[in-house]
């Protein structure tokens, strides 16, 4: 049997959404993640999100995240978006507020409008950051509180990196300019660095003014990305603790500009939009 899905965007992030009913034959849901996200052999997408009711009260809905590699990510916060945006579309969900539980936590998304029939525009509540090398988690010679201007050693090189937790391991390197270091290169390297158990995102920030950044990613699991909600409040939170921006920051990622703001109650609040690509049927289920 065919099974239905939806395609979302966000800042150029995409992401196919499946209810889990639909996907209820599939053995191993990573092996499928590969095979759907493939932009040559597959529908083509930065992951996969596969959503239900929550058996709970203190969420709405369950949602998973696999990326295209087949590992589950902990958070995405342009997945989740995207899942929240299916949710309204399909008119599944119709409060303002909606509660999401991620293997990170459960998220708020406050519905702030609706275009036409397929953009939404949310603020998402996407949790609080975490610092020490335990909690990232980080191998450090001895137990770090908060990992900034570190020195990691990528490629025989000395980097200084922040590190935190947000949803995901992230890595931050604040660079001049993007010309100034081959992040392409490196963004594997430190991704797959032995010093990240469970690798890591990584961010490299150029610092405009207090108020904006710039940012060039390589997303875990997924490589090169034109956006990452929890990259890119990593990257704000990363700005702030190193003094270098105000709370509140655009983030200027290839797909978009991105506003988000650490609250001083610890929350990171990012607001965006997610948009329907299209509507599709996957046939090959049976092969799976």
């Amino acid at each position: 049997m065919p099974s239905r899905f939806t395609k979302f965007q966000g800042f150029g992030n995409d992401y196919i959404v499946f209810e889990a009913a639909q996907l209820a034959t599939v053995v191993d849901l990573g092996s499928f993640a590969r095979r759907i996200c493939n932009r040559h052999y597959g529908a083509g997408a930065d992951g996969i999100a596969v959503v239900q009711s929550s058996a709970d009260t203190e969420s709405d809905f369950d949602v998973r995240i696999f990326n295209p590699d087949g590992s589950e990510a902990s958070m995405s916060g342009n997945g989740t978006r995207c899942t929240a945006s299916y949710l309204f579309y399909h008119n599944l969900w119709s409060n303002d507020l909606l509660r999401l539980r991620t293997r990170n936590g459960i998220k708020r998304y406050h519905l702030l409008e609706r275009s036409g029939e397929g953009s939404f525009l949310f603020r998402s509540e996407l949790g609080q950051p975490k610092f020490d090398s335990a909690s990232i988690p980080m191998q450090t010679p001895k137990p770090l509180d908060c990992v900034t201007d570190y020195p990691l050693v990528v490629d025989d090189k000395a980097v200084r990196a922040t590190a935190l937790q947000m949803g995901n391991p992230n890595c931050c390197i604040f660079v001049d300019d993007f010309d100034s270091i081959d992040w392409r290169r490196f963004g594997p390297l430190i991704e797959n660095h032995p010093q990240f158990p469970e690798r890591t995102n990584v961010i490299f920030i150029r610092v405009r003014d207090r108020g904006n950044i710039e940012e060039r990613l390589w997303e875990r699991g997924v490589g090169e990305t034109e956006s990452s909600g929890t990259c890119s409040c990593a990257a704000v939170v990363a700005s702030v603790i190193n003094e270098k921006t105000d709370r509140s920051v655009k983030v200027h990622a290839p797909g978009g500009i991105i506003p988000i703001e650490w609250r001083h109650d610890g929350e990171v609040v990012l607001t965006g939009q997610a948009d329907v690509v299209y509507n599709g049927e996957w046939l090959d289920l049976d092969s799976l």
